[in-house]
């Protein structure tokens, strides 16, 4: 489903001496959780000498979940975390308009009413399919994981997104795709063609001591 080179995406951090991540998934919803399944496959490229021309197709799959063939373009970006995230303290800030202001941010008289919404829109949680980052809190308020094998805290992995970006969002769009329009009749722009139950997202993520992994709609 996908595949991650090192040299590529060095915030990968593999274990031992890997260098590539293959994603694997079944490409429909499976209950309890109603979300597909994904394995993990830590390797080292050079050790893949048999490369098949083109993957198996599978023999059922529901709709979302059989992306459409595309090349990764890895760019790194800063962002910050979700607002719920914050201190109250900050949150407070955040939503005064004077504060944005006394700080000379260049910001759009439309967020006048609800400045945090330009800290949500333009500043946290890069949308769009990502290597760690910050977690797109939505359906729940954040929440800490933890290894069920050693107790560690995980760390977000790998975020399959619904959409690489939406109209309100553009400012993630990178430079050379500003010009691109977003012909989708949502104005939501996504090549991979991903659905992950009801346009939600899929967030897997990794002990960073054992390297098992567990999985989160959001």
């Amino acid at each position: 489903m996908a595949q991650l080179y090192v040299r590529d995406v060095p915030q990968l951090r593999p274990p031992g001496r890997t260098d590539l991540l293959q994603v694997l998934w079944c490409p429909s919803e499976h209950p309890p959780e109603h979300k597909p399944p994904t394995e993990l496959f830590w390797r080292t490229a050079a050790d893949v000498t048999h490369v098949l021309a083109s993957p198996p197709k599978p023999s059922e799959t529901q709709y979302g979940y059989a992306p459409e063939p595309c090349v990764l373009a890895p760019e790194q970006v800063t962002e910050y975390p979700n607002f719920l995230e914050l201190d109250k303290e900050l949150q407070q800030q955040l939503c005064d308009w004077s504060v944005w202001q006394a700080a000379g941010v260049a910001i759009d008289d439309s967020y006048e009413i609800a400045p945090q919404e330009f800290y949500m829109n333009e500043l946290s949680e890069a949308p769009g399919w990502k290597v760690g980052g910050w977690t797109p809190w939505g359906l729940t308020d954040p929440i800490a994981r933890f290894c069920i094998n050693c107790g560690v805290a995980m760390s977000p992995l790998l975020t399959i997104a619904s959409d690489e970006c939406r109209d309100h969002r553009r400012g993630w769009v990178p430079y050379e795709d500003q010009g691109i329009p977003v012909l989708d009749a949502d104005n939501v722009s996504n090549p991979p063609g991903i659905q992950v139950s009801d346009a939600n997202h899929l967030q897997l993520y990794i002990c960073p001591t054992c390297f098992t992994h567990t999985d989160l709609i959001q």
